[in-house]
């Protein structure tokens, strides 16, 4: 059947662009609408994607710098015309749930989670370091763009939250019941090694909400080898903090995350994410998982199985959990099996039963 697809914007690289492709790649041809399309600055491949851009992607300064640009966006999903297309599938985390269906289509919504700009300012502005006269400005666009986004929601037939902290904000953000099918994770380029180094692992971008501050000072304060993966502005901050046993790698080139991945004791995963890749590629290599209770660890980092959790975001919190550490505890082949429930293959399945119970196959 006819279908489209819609994304926040295409100008950076995260999880949302590999829900994306994976997406394209179950629909190929389908036309993807989005507000804006960095060409120069995104992958290669997808130059052969039908991408169709909003007006706001003709706006000055915007590929580096969209949210500036934050009250346009409901207008430019709201602006495209979807006539033709029966059936609407919005991979959201912004707000491309607001295209306006035709008559008698259906539109499924992915959500990675409801708008975080507009639910947990807050948090948001301390995490982006805004402040108080910009925060001050904000606050009454801010008041619109709820009644925008939870109205934007009542329109959408169908959600599916990509884990349980999510189903459980879109509840209570939009009033909606969602159905679980977490994002896809390409499992297969992860495999256990017969050789396990000695060194913790803690990978991502280096900023303030990722928490990788707890892991330095903690591996730091037992005199535990942590090897620290990625980049960004904290990592200076994080350098001075560090001790000699930790060692920063800068950006992690794809080729060697899996072998990296596979031999670290355990992988530390300190923040607080709707759901995680990281942790279930390190669970896909056969290596147990420390993390953080909450969000998205709570569906894929089980108690004695899988790794272990701690409870407070705190430096003695995940001290006491590296203190009693013992990764001969776990058994790599029973790790692997669990994260394979992640699969990239198993998201295709499930969603294409889902997209065939909606709209009747």
């Amino acid at each position: 059947m006819p279908l489209a697809l819609v994304h926040d914007w295409l100008n950076q690289l995260g999880g949302a662009e590999d829900v994306l492709d994976t997406l394209v790649g179950m629909f190929p041809g389908a036309p993807i609408y989005t507000s804006i399309y960095w060409r120069d600055h995104m992958p290669a491949h997808y130059r052969q994607w039908p991408i169709r851009t909003s007006f706001m992607d003709r706006l000055p300064g915007i590929y580096r710098h969209h949210q500036p640009y934050l009250p346009l966006y409901p207008f430019a999903f709201e602006r495209f015309d979807l006539t033709g297309h029966d059936l609407i599938l919005s991979n959201k985390s912004g707000f491309c749930h607001g295209v306006r269906k035709p008559a008698g289509a259906v539109h499924v919504c992915y959500c990675l989670t409801p708008t975080r700009y507009v639910w947990n300012f807050d948090d948001y502005a301390a995490r982006e370091w805004l402040g108080t006269a910009p925060r001050q400005i904000l606050r009454p666009v801010l008041q619109w763009l709820k009644r925008w986004d939870k109205e934007a929601a009542s329109r959408v037939d169908h959600f599916i939250a990509i884990s349980s902290e999510v189903r459980g904000r879109i509840a209570r953000y939009y009033g909606r019941d969602s159905v679980i099918i977490f994002p896809p994770v390409a499992t297969g380029r992860f495999l256990p090694s017969p050789q396990a180094g000695n060194y913790f692992l803690c990978l991502g971008r280096l900023i303030p909400y990722k928490r990788v501050d707890l892991a330095v000072q903690a591996c730091t304060a037992l005199n535990l080898p942590l090897l620290v993966g990625g980049d960004g502005r904290d990592r200076a901050w994080l350098e001075r903090m560090a001790g000699p046993t930790i060692r920063f790698l800068g950006r992690v080139p794809e080729a060697d995350l899996p072998d990296l991945m596979a031999r670290c004791r355990a992988f530390i995963f300190p923040g607080l994410e709707d759901f995680g890749i990281a942790p279930v590629q390190a669970m896909a290599a056969g290596r147990p998982v420390i993390a953080f209770a909450g969000g998205g660890a709570l569906d894929t980092v089980v108690e004695n199985q899988t790794g272990h959790l701690f409870h407070k975001q705190t430096v003695k919190s995940l001290t006491a959990v590296l203190q009693d550490f013992d990764s001969s505890r776990f058994d790599p082949a029973s790790i692997r099996a669990f994260a394979l429930k992640f699969d990239r293959a198993v998201f295709e399945q499930q969603l294409r039963d889902f997209v065939a119970s909606v709209v009747g196959g």
